[in-house]
């Protein structure tokens, strides 16, 4: 049985639209399945658990009942994608306040330098079963 993995991103950010985007395509297994947090299943989902940043400004991974948030989530999502992704997972030895440290200051920014859609994006059909609503 395959785990289940639930990526959480801010369906406006370009800059989480895109990376959602990336790891669709390096994906290979389809591990993977999406929400935006503005979703209702986000909003419930999340409701229930205990977040380290207030709900609906960080990325959230939830893998295996396991809560993992900023760059942690990220950089274990790069541990499951294809290609030399893995590789950026050495990163999980620089503390977490360093390392989130400089998420912060990217998600602090990431509408400014990446621009904000109106709306969330809405995956392709043949996309359409890995988004959680």
């Amino acid at each position: 049985m395959m785990a289940q993995a639930v990526i959480f991103f801010d369906g406006v950010c370009n800059l989480c639209n895109g990376a959602v985007q990336f790891v669709i395509t390096h994906d290979k297994e389809k591990y993977f399945k999406f929400s935006a947090l503005q979703s209702d299943f986000a909003k419930a989902t999340l409701a229930e658990l205990t977040l380290k940043v207030k709900k609906g400004d960080s990325f959230v991974l939830v893998e295996n009942g396991k809560v993992f948030e900023q760059s942690t989530a990220a950089l274990r999502v790069a541990k499951k994608l294809g290609g030399l992704w893995p590789l950026l997972y050495i990163f999980i030895v620089i503390p977490p306040f360093i390392r989130n440290a400089v998420y912060r200051f990217v998600a602090r920014n990431r509408y400014k330098w990446f621009g904000k859609q109106e709306t969330c994006w809405i995956p392709t059909p043949d996309l359409k079963n890995r988004f959680l609503d």
